[in-house]
């Protein structure tokens, strides 16, 4: 039997679960809010689906209990009304919000008896999963965050738009926080198997601009609509995924890295162990110092917050 928590059920929460319901990822799904009425509709409109899906979950609500035994566990608490698209704060704006989130949700999934892995949605996204894994106590490797995945996707479709090609045969990293601070390590990009150096000449391509491009893809649809979800949902979707099936999936998330002291936006590989390991690519001397940089900035934002 194969089974999933979900904490908050706004709207990145609610569709991991849609996702998850709609996909027959998992047999049982726990869903835990602390708007109960909120929690009660999500819970009805998805039991709703099921008489036309072709498979069934089941849906359990508001119980930490029934976390013991659960195989991944997604944090997707927030308060979206916080981030200030006009400041300089960007997801920053969720900091005080979450940061209180997360002191009360920590010890009640330690107290469930939670032994699987834990991932993260919440913003400041690698503050947050720093933040989560210090109060919980469990294992670096159990922990990780969405982190730079989303950027990554971000900058794949922005390059294969430039170049008029699939992003999906875009590769490389986006590196560092899921914030302000990220960059894309070019380094590492390659398009149909050939370093994007070669397309930065061929078709004139400024880097500079397809960085921001995708450092401020968020905030593109934040400007229509308000939030996100699909992209940021799809990418849990998919990482949870991967530790059910011990993928082994090549992927950059928010993963604890010693040599820097907290988590940070990296590749590494992914599975039944959560990070089985991470990946050290050779970035150039400004790449390395672009990843000191932003992770010198998740600790200093981590540190300050109480532990007791």
């Amino acid at each position: 039997m194969r089974k999933y928590g979900v904490i908050g059920l706004g709207q990145v929460g609610a569709t991991v679960a849609y996702t998850l319901v709609q996909r027959g990822t998992v047999d049982e799904l726990v869903l835990i809010d602390h708007n109960e009425a909120l929690a009660q509709a999500q819970k009805i409109d998805l039991e709703d689906a099921s008489p036309r899906l072709a498979t069934s979950t089941k849906i359990i609500l508001n119980d930490y209990s029934a976390l013991a035994d659960a195989e991944v566990l997604i944090i997707a608490s927030g308060n979206i009304k916080a981030i200030d698209m006009n400041s300089s704060k960007g997801r920053f704006g969720e900091y005080d919000s979450n940061q209180a989130i997360v002191r009360d949700i920590a010890p009640k999934i330690v107290a469930s008896g939670f032994k699987g892995i834990l991932i993260d949605i919440m913003n400041p996204c690698d503050v947050m999963t720093d933040y989560l894994q210090r109060l919980t106590g469990f294992d670096h490797n159990r922990v990780f965050g969405t982190g730079t995945f989303l950027d990554t996707a971000r900058m794949q479709k922005c390059v294969g738009q430039a170049l008029h090609t699939n992003s999906k045969n875009v590769d490389g990293y986006v590196y560092g926080e899921h914030g302000n601070s990220q960059f894309v390590a070019w380094s590492t990009v390659r398009v149909n198997g050939q370093p994007i150096a070669h397309f930065q000449k061929n078709a004139n391509l400024d880097l500079d601009q397809l960085e921001e491009d995708a450092r401020q893809g968020a905030f593109a649809v934040m400007n229509g609509k308000h939030y996100t979800n699909f992209a940021i949902a799809t990418c849990g979707v998919r990482l949870a995924e991967a530790v059910s099936a011990d993928a082994q999936l090549a992927c950059p998330v928010s993963a604890f890295d010693p040599e820097l002291g907290t988590y940070v936006g990296m590749p590494a590989i992914i599975g039944k162990n959560g990070i089985e390991s991470l990946i050290r690519l050779d970035l150039t001397t400004a790449e390395k110092a672009s990843l000191a940089a932003s992770a010198k900035f998740i600790k200093e934002n981590v540190d300050v917050l109480p532990v007791d």
